[in-house]
């Protein structure tokens, strides 16, 4: 049985969980609305993070508002927690935004790149709705980033990290390479705010 809590906490509290534990590494860039720990006494051992959809103007697809839809952007758990503990943390997470929150969708991706296909998401009660084509994407260092990464800009200017990736693809260090399609997932909170139920 999962004795584990769920609540709501700072980007900050779980930042360096996610760049451990979550195979991107990394929340550079990632924007983040609400963020939610999964703790085992003291201990965090899961953590998500819930914000702005990556790809602009892909709420257009879903709703009229792009308020009224979120992108789970982070989840992740140590790897020695019992079955069924990310669909207990995503279920709680769920519940929570439905009860203070007026979003109406939740979306998320399984990246294939990465031999995820979304088990966890059906798990809980996410319903699949078709995949994302291939990306181009750069590969570096060991890792795979976004073609954005190399225009992230701050003042004008081209951020340190951004202009050592775009040094990198002009040295042959970097390159671009092709990714698998992303398997999309969507929950329907509106729907589940008006059965009562998560």
């Amino acid at each position: 049985m999962i004795t584990y809590a769920v609540s709501l906490c700072d980007r900050s509290e779980i930042k360096e969980f996610i760049e451990k534990w979550h195979y991107s590494k990394s929340i550079n860039g990632v924007k983040s609305s609400y963020c939610f720990k999964l703790m085992d006494g003291g201990l965090i051992v899961g953590a998500s993070l819930f914000g702005r959809l990556a790809m602009a103007n892909t709420w257009k697809k879903y709703v009229k508002n792009k308020d009224d839809v979120i992108e789970l952007r982070r989840l992740c758990c140590i790897d020695d927690t019992p079955k069924n503990t990310e669909s207990f943390f995503i279920s709680r997470s769920l519940r929570w935004l439905k009860q203070h929150t007026s979003i109406k969708l939740v979306i998320s991706y399984a990246d294939e790149t990465y031999g995820h296909h979304g088990g966890i998401y059906k798990a809980s009660n996410f319903e699949h709705v078709g995949y994302t084509s291939p990306q181009r994407v750069i590969e570096w260092g060991g890792r795979l980033w976004h073609d954005k990464t190399i225009r992230t800009k701050y003042k004008g200017k081209l951020k340190p990290f951004a202009k050592r990736v775009k040094d990198a693809l002009e040295r042959g260090d970097a390159k671009y390479v092709k990714t698998k399609r992303k398997n999309i997932y969507l929950y329907n909170l509106d729907e589940r705010r008006n059965n009562s139920c998560v």
